[in-house]
């Protein structure tokens, strides 16, 4: 049966994959993103699938935009059934040096945007006492990677959220999940990745952590991999609340239940090649 389903972020990487994977199994998909050529170029796929979609060039950051979209999106289709938070930064810097008003744009876009969206599309799921939530977390909301401390309160924050939420919306019907990948072979961590100031006392460092990153992304899931995974979650008809598709995610959150800290940050350090 074909389902509405709204995506966040969804003109490249995993949501577009997650986009049009969905749409071959015939359902009807909306989305929006900021990059134009990206939306474009998705438009082009959908159509050929002979899809039923709806696609906007807009920010996470947009209230008002956003409220809008949902509306047009009800007005068009009637309903929606899964709304997928798939929009989200990196951050990369020694907490020392970190700029905190670039720090408060990442939890702008990551954490509230995240809750714009979910906020605009849950009164229509209650009335209907249906539908699900799933929202992309990361590895680093349970398990926090040095030089990764803003983005990594991001996602702690997200799974926060979303974690308490799911008790308020169930009794409406409405199903929660989130997504936890570790690397995905994506230029998502590039965006990220900047080099402190060769005298900062972290540089050498940031270097050995920026150098074993790009190398475990280069044999990471591909998107297209973790799409597979992403959209078995999205149709499962009830999906766990929390759920990995890669194997670093689901070894990582694995050992943090079960070992002692001095083991886990050891494992760590030596994995990410920043021992002293």
């Amino acid at each position: 049966m074909s389902k509405v389903i709204v995506i966040s972020g969804i003109a490249q990487g995993m949501g577009r994959e997650v986009s049009l994977m969905l749409a071959a199994q015939g359902h009807i998909i909306c989305g929006f993103d900021i990059e134009k050529k990206y939306l474009d170029s998705l438009s082009s796929e959908l159509t050929k699938l002979n899809a039923k979609f709806h696609l906007e060039q807009l920010s996470i950051t947009e209230t008002e935009k956003i409220i809008k979209f949902k509306d047009t999106v009800l007005k068009k289709f009637g309903n929606v059934d899964t709304v997928v938070s798939n929009v989200g930064i990196g951050f990369f810097g020694p907490f020392e040096e970190v700029d905190l008003n670039k720090a408060l744009q990442c939890f702008d876009i990551n954490v509230i945007g995240c809750a714009r969206l979910l906020q605009s599309f849950l009164p229509s799921m209650r009335i209907a006492k249906k539908g699900k939530l799933i929202v992309m977390s990361s590895l680093v909301g349970q398990v926090p990677f040095p030089f990764e401390s803003i983005y990594s309160a991001t996602k702690f924050a997200i799974e926060g959220m979303v974690s308490s939420l799911r008790y308020e919306v169930t009794p409406f019907g409405i199903q929660v999940a989130m997504i936890q990948p570790a690397q995905v072979s994506t230029n998502f961590a590039a965006k990220a990745q900047k080099l402190p100031e060769k005298n900062s006392p972290y540089y050498d460092r940031c270097v050995r952590f920026i150098n074993r990153d790009n190398d475990l992304i280069r044999t990471a899931t591909n998107p297209i991999q973790a799409a597979e995974k992403i959209v078995k979650v999205i149709v499962s008809n009830k999906p766990k609340l929390f759920n990995q598709v890669d194997f670093m995610s689901t070894f990582f959150l694995g050992l943090n239940r079960f070992l002692p800290q001095k083991i886990k940050d050891k494992i760590l350090l030596n994995h990410m090649n920043i021992n002293v």
